[in-house]
């Protein structure tokens, strides 16, 4: 499958979760995605969806509100600790796996929670974890609910 992976602002392409996806033998797109403006983030991911048409979005904390912010074009959305709100994201979704520590201590899981009382069709796991969500037992996670859009 196409799995288009969008780090968070401290991180960088290249990173643990995106490893563990290539190594899950998916083809993975992982654009560098600036600091600022926020707004070229986004066009920089929606660029790679018009062009490469990836079956699933998987977005880690700000590239989970970027993942928020584009046209998915039908792609499937994995979300990990989603910082939409810092960004200001419309909270609206149709259907996504959020995978979120109830530890994090940089996006509080009481944002997640918002999503999941405003939108149908999330399904939301709590990780034991911290923000970075590197643990193996997350990387797997994350694994499994990419795998979990195969036909």
């Amino acid at each position: 499958m196409k799995v288009l992976f969008l780090h968070g602002l401290e991180s960088k392409p290249g990173g643990t979760k995106s490893i563990a996806l290539k190594e899950a033998g998916h083809e993975v797109f992982n654009p560098a995605l600036p600091k600022e403006p926020f707004n070229i983030a986004v066009k920089i991911a929606q660029d790679v969806i018009n062009h490469e048409k990836p079956d699933v979005i998987v977005g880690s904390s700000r590239g989970g509100a970027v993942a928020m912010a584009v046209d998915p074009k039908g792609a499937n959305l994995v979300l990990i600790a989603p910082a939409w709100k810092k960004y200001g994201v419309s909270s609206k979704i149709d259907s996504a796996f959020i995978l979120h520590s109830e530890s994090d201590d940089i996006v509080p899981f009481k944002d997640t929670q918002e999503l999941f009382r405003t939108n149908r069709g999330l399904h939301v796991i709590s990780c034991e974890d911290d923000h970075r969500m590197r643990k193996e037992e997350t990387l797997k996670t994350i694994v499994e609910c990419v795998n979990s859009f195969e036909n």
